[in-house]
């Protein structure tokens, strides 16, 4: 099971993945199923007592959603690979461009030298891979100290935040 990161703490991930599109929904809980298994089940799944994710693949975008988005908790992206930053993209657009507010998650090959990107980006939440030690993790948000660009959190540039104090 792999460790779950969210807001900079570590957490009990009480999401369950429905790899299966085909599979009986859990009676509770929350569930997370791929973009396919939410296309052919979403009234089912949005009819649901319990919260709903929804899993995209790194060549999925978030337009898939975008009618969605206000009724999902979770929006979880799928890294296949540490080299491969479409995730990041796909972040920023969920929060940017369609306003999403629920969690986002990181899942697939992640690893502690990404985490402060990502939530940068507007990752939320880390499902680490299993070979990844939980203190680095944590120890991963405190690397660098301010940021000189915008980002999701803070879109203002340093020199802006610094003009803005001034002021």
């Amino acid at each position: 099971m792999a460790t779950l990161v969210r807001h900079r703490r570590l957490a009990t991930d009480s999401w369950r993945l429905l790899e299966d599109a085909a599979a009986a929904l859990p009676a509770a809980g929350g569930v997370i199923v791929p973009l396919a298994a939410f296309r052919a089940r979403r009234d089912e799944l949005l009819a649901r007592a319990a919260p709903v994710g929804v899993q995209l693949a790194a060549n999925e975008g978030p337009e898939a959603l975008a009618a969605d988005l206000g009724r999902l908790a979770l929006v979880a992206v799928h890294f296949p690979k540490f080299a491969d930053g479409r995730g990041f993209s796909t972040a920023r657009l969920l929060r940017e461009r369609h306003g999403y507010a629920g969690e986002i998650r990181a899942v697939g090959d992640v690893l502690v030298d990404q985490l402060l990107f990502l939530e940068r980006c507007g990752f939320d939440s880390f499902a680490l891979r299993d070979d990844q030690d939980p203190a680095a993790a944590l120890a991963a948000f405190a690397a660098l100290g301010d940021a000189y660009q915008g980002t999701v959190a803070e879109p203002r540039p340093l020199f802006r935040r610094r003009l803005g104090a001034r002021a």
